[in-house]
């Protein structure tokens, strides 16, 4: 289940050489979704942010690319962008459709943004963190009527030889994203977990680097995904077959 929380430091501290070690930070704000889907026939999707805390904060909201920039243009806009949010309170934001010319044959990954603003402290030797939290936002084409799940039996799997090594190779020929929620290579004596952050791209191939498994007849992978609602599909499992080195 993929979301991911980046942090921003405000130091006011003495003019002096300090080392910091900050235990992992987490965000105040809760969001009531894991990821968002926006179907290209709605004018605007909504998500709940909520305020559990007993403070208030600003908070900042937007939408990007994959890569995190702030420079690419993107067809969705969410209201309102700026906000504060009081203690125990809740906000809907909705996200809005924008003139576009987005593929209408796959789905389209984004990410919402939220970041939380807290209020400022003017002590001495303070540190004000303002956490941002990133979700999935799928544009999907109101024409690709299936479900991801639908269509998990359309992946294909094998094993590739690399110049980094073996690696898992999976096919999708969907046009939907998959993340992994659980992905192993196992069988012959041997078994392996991949690190499966990155997910399979409509049509496209994606693969997971292997680095104690050796190929040998009777290998299979065992998966499951995350669904629309952020749960956990059924796992399945596939026989892997090895392919030429490319």
């Amino acid at each position: 289940m993929f979301s991911s929380a980046s942090r921003y430091l405000r130091l006011a501290l003495p003019t002096m050489a300090l080392t910091l070690t900050l235990p992992a930070a987490e965000a105040a704000l809760t969001i009531n979704a894991t990821r968002i889907i926006h179907t290209s026939d709605s004018r605007s999707s909504s998500v709940l942010v909520a305020n559990p805390t007993n403070r208030p904060f600003a908070v900042q909201t937007w939408v990007n690319t994959l890569e995190d920039d702030t420079l690419t243009s993107v067809p969705l806009m969410p209201t309102p962008v700026l906000f504060r949010l009081d203690a125990g309170k809740e906000q809907t934001v909705q996200i809005n459709n924008l003139p576009n010319t987005l593929p209408q044959d796959r789905e389209s990954l984004f990410f919402f943004n939220v970041q939380e603003i807290p209020q400022q402290v003017e002590v001495r030797n303070s540190l004000n963190i303002a956490m941002r939290t990133r979700i999935k936002l799928f544009y999907r084409p109101s024409q690709l009527s299936d479900s991801p799940e639908s269509q998990l039996e359309r992946l294909s799997w094998s094993l590739r030889q690399h110049d980094d090594g073996l690696r898992l190779v999976v096919n999708n020929p969907t046009p939907f994203h998959y993340t992994f929620d659980q992905l192993q290579v196992s069988g012959a004596g041997q078994s392996e977990k991949p690190n499966a952050q990155a997910m399979a791209m409509p049509f496209t191939e994606q693969s997971y680097r292997l680095t104690s498994i050796r190929p040998q007849p009777g290998l299979q992978v065992t998966f499951n995904t995350i669904n629309d609602y952020g749960a956990s599909t059924a796992v399945v499992q596939r026989p892997l077959v090895l392919m030429p080195a490319k």
